[in-house]
């Protein structure tokens, strides 16, 4: 089952059960995928409704984060529900040996020796990735690994 049927079955259950934090949340990351579908006039692909879903829960963090700052105890939780709502439809986070495997073989793989180099390695990581590690996390490896 593809992830666009995941959230449309995960809305119809949130419906049925009265979850209102799930149902809200599917409903926008479902509006925001429609949205950009109509933008573009395509479908998406799996890929691409991971990073819809990805930025998502990057925009909450930062709400989080903003929340904190003012201490709006309502906003936290509120943002920490829907993150955890919108994680359960990304894939299984990548551990940080495993990506550092990916770069190094990728740094190899391109002869890079440089931070200059970064962009020759980051086109071939991010798709081994495939949205299994934030992009930021990715690039820091990357750059970690090109300084030494």
């Amino acid at each position: 089952m593809d992830t666009k049927a995941k959230l449309n079955e995960s809305m119809k259950e949130a419906m049925k059960s009265g979850d209102e934090v799930r149902k809200r949340t599917v409903r926008m990351v479902l509006a925001a995928i429609k949205q950009v579908e109509v933008d573009k006039r395509t479908d998406l692909d799996e890929m691409a409704i991971t990073a819809l879903i990805q930025k998502e829960v990057k925009n909450r963090r930062e709400a989080l984060e903003e929340a904190k700052k003012a201490n709006r105890d309502d906003l936290i939780a509120g943002n920490e529900a829907e993150i955890k709502v919108l994680e359960e439809f990304l894939p299984k986070a990548m551990p940080a040996d495993e990506l550092r495997a990916l770069v190094e073989a990728a740094i190899a793989e391109t002869g890079a020796a440089a931070p200059s180099d970064m962009g020759k390695v980051m086109k071939v990581v991010m798709p081994k990735v495939a949205g299994r590690a934030p992009n930021d996390m990715i690039s820091a490896a990357v750059r970690e690994l090109l300084t030494k």
